[in-house]
């Protein structure tokens, strides 16, 4: 959520920044602010009128002083009510608001992202290369049609060598943020209630795209960004202990609205993969620093694979609404003739924080919000198939990347 003091303070820069993702006739700041201005109108004439009651209970009471506070204390539970109405309105209106892009993201969608940086050359094949759907029926390490007669479209099981190549990423991943101790491991709930998602920057504007347990009003997890960024909601943060650093496992559960492409098949876009995400709660001065510490550590771990990617900067109105930018790294996948998203690396400076109250004292003792920052350590759904298609020999063979091979204990993927 965005500062309504630094909106009034800045109102140009505010706009100017936000065209950046949003459409002109989208945004209307005056309208915000008129808002603002009918909630300050309602809390001076509530402190009017308690002030006004403050002086009477001074007073010797009568008959005459008791009928006037009895009249204050109605006007004051009347304007308390309104007072409470026009926050949550002017809140409602903040929260769709999104976080104002960082001075060097550029305007625009998908189409003005930006490669910085490329790692390894395109795969090339002397022989018909097969999808990771084909390789991984073919080699039997994912099974579609069962996993789809337990659940539906949009799932897999991992099967034997399937399974074990899974969890040697897992522990891949699992094992380089072991060598940075500063990080700390978790594995948090699966489930998050509506506030938590509010918070995250998920509600309400991406409410259709989380899965939701409607008795309990809870919502499985799309990212763990969304449970770390909740550990610390409501908290007030030791200066001395920052910044605080977590990497965390979760299965990730995501609807993937809308109809897919035919090269979207298999793992490209399932309703649910395994991740280890990396968080970090900073101070305002170093969550710069803490970003490029975080895509060091994204890249570090796609090269460790040895698969050709591309480091990209996302325009503004590709980044998520919460975030002031993004990087993301995406993997070359042979069979699409494309790239696919592995890892997000994102600031949301103290959009986040705001919305969780998740604050520090600064030098001065004053309350100040936080800086959150995540970034994917990796998700496994593509890189799996990256793996597959990447790495695919002419006899149907798939080479596993070293860093994998102690886990595997095996060089080969075969039938």
């Amino acid at each position: 959520m965005l500062d309504i003091k630094y909106i009034r303070d800045n109102q140009n820069e505010v706009e100017q920044a936000l065209l950046k993702r949003i459409d002109k006739k989208n945004l209307d700041l005056n309208k915000i602010l008129k808002l603002d201005d009918q909630r300050r109108e309602i809390i001076v004439k509530v402190d009017e009128l308690k002030a006004e009651r403050n002086k009477f209970s001074k007073t010797k009471p009568d008959a005459k002083t008791i009928k006037a506070m009895k009249k204050l204390g109605e006007d004051i539970k009347v304007l308390d009510r309104d007072l409470n109405s026009a926050e949550a309105t002017l809140n409602e209106v903040l929260a769709a608001l999104p976080n104002i892009p960082a001075d060097d993201v550029v305007a625009g969608g998908k189409e003005n992202n930006k490669i910085i940086k490329t790692f390894g050359e395109q795969t090339k094949f002397d022989f018909e290369p097969k999808n990771h759907v084909d390789l991984a029926t073919d080699l039997g390490l994912i099974d579609y049609e069962r996993a789809a007669k337990m659940s539906g479209a949009g799932f897999w099981t991992y099967v034997g060598d399937g399974a074990l190549l899974e969890w040697a990423l897992l522990n891949y991943f699992i094992d380089f943020h072991r060598s940075h101790p500063e990080y700390r491991f978790m594995i948090p709930p699966y489930m998050l209630n509506e506030n938590s998602a509010y918070i995250s920057g998920h509600l309400p504007k991406f409410k259709d795209d989380l899965f939701w347990a409607e008795k309990d009003k809870l919502c499985f997890n799309a990212t763990s960004e969304m449970m770390l960024g909740n550990y610390h909601a409501g908290e007030m943060i030791n200066r001395k202990d920052l910044p605080l650093k977590y990497y965390a496992f979760s299965t990730c559960f995501r609807r993937e609205a809308g109809a897919y492409r035919t090269e979207e098949r298999g793992m490209i876009r399932g309703h649910q993969f395994n991740k280890i995400e990396m968080f970090q709660f900073t101070l305002p001065e170093e969550s710069w620093a803490a970003f490029d510490e975080l895509l060091d550590y994204g890249e570090k771990l796609v090269e460790g694979l040895g698969l050709h990617y591309n480091t990209v900067q996302l325009a503004a109105g590709d980044c998520s609404a919460a975030m002031a930018k993004t990087i993301d790294l995406e993997v070359w996948i042979p069979s699409m003739k494309g790239y696919k998203e592995v890892s997000s690396v994102s600031n949301a400076l103290d959009y986040q924080a705001r919305r969780g109250n998740i604050r520090f004292k600064d030098v001065d003792n004053k309350n100040k919000f936080l800086h959150t920052l995540n970034a994917s350590g990796l998700a496994t759904s593509r890189v799996f198939p990256a793996i597959l298609e990447q790495n695919q020999q002419a006899d149907g063979s798939v080479l596993i990347p070293k860093v994998l091979q102690k886990y595997m204990g095996k060089k080969v993927l075969k039938k």
